[in-house]
């Protein structure tokens, strides 16, 4: 799911050398976290935080597909 994240958002933003993604596992759920450059967090949260809202329903789906559940956060 890194690389689904990694991917996607490289292709929303404007300097996508700038995008990092980690993951890490707390609770049982897979935490994400996205950092891309100051002027590219507007690209990527989107109008209203419909972008992020999509790319976590994406995530949500995927992650219940394999049986678990996972969050996204974008990080300052």
């Amino acid at each position: 799911m890194k690389q689904l994240v990694s991917h996607l958002a490289r292709g929303l933003v404007r300097e996508p050398g700038r995008v990092r993604v980690l993951e890490r596992v707390e609770h049982g759920r897979a935490v994400i976290e996205l950092s891309v450059a100051p002027a590219d967090r507007g690209r990527v949260i989107g109008r209203e935080g419909r972008t992020v809202n999509a790319l976590r329903t994406l995530l949500e789906a995927l992650a219940r597909r394999r049986g678990g559940s996972c969050v996204l956060e974008v990080i300052d």
